[in-house]
């Protein structure tokens, strides 16, 4: 049977996944809800989904005209 997980959260899952194995480590910047939805193959409104949902989890911190940045970590 498919995975019925909505694109955004998987998305946000694989985020997830590569923040908490320092992959991705605190400080180091997102790519784009463009860049992002083009990597995905998913629409610009879903790589966005994806994004907020990682700011609901408190890991990533967006900076007005500079980007999202992964948070730093408690």
């Amino acid at each position: 049977m498919p995975s019925s997980k909505p694109d955004f959260r998987r998305i946000a899952d694989e985020i997830t996944a590569q923040i908490k194995s320092g992959e991705l480590a605190p400080g180091a910047k997102l790519p784009s809800t463009s860049k992002l939805a083009d990597q995905y193959g998913v629409s610009v409104t879903t790589a966005y989904r994806a994004v907020s949902l990682l700011h609901d989890r408190d890991l990533v911190l967006g900076q007005p005209g500079r980007g999202v940045y992964v948070a730093e970590k408690d």
